[in-house]
């Protein structure tokens, strides 16, 4: 059997809660972790469409991860007043 894996590597404000939110969803033979600004996930298996399944499925989840950890540090501008 011909052995595939993935490697996906992205850089977050908050690498340890995106990657925190992303395990609970790994599936068998997926690892991931945190380190400094970067998270990496590696997929390993054996047939290369399970592989892209599983890569598909993590990219949604990690844009969701992603935007997750980031909403609470964006600030809204104050409501700016036009003198008229």
């Amino acid at each position: 059997m011909m052995q595939v894996d993935a490697l996906i590597t992205t850089v977050h404000t908050d690498a340890r809660s995106v990657a925190s939110s992303l395990a609970p969803d790994n599936l068998k033979g997926m690892t991931t972790t945190a380190d400094a600004n970067r998270v990496t996930t590696v997929i390993h298996g054996t047939q290369i469409r399970s592989i892209i399944a599983s890569v598909d499925d993590y990219l949604m989840n990690l844009a969701i991860a992603d935007e997750t950890t980031t909403l609470p540090q964006i600030r809204q501008e104050p409501n700016e007043t036009r003198e008229g």
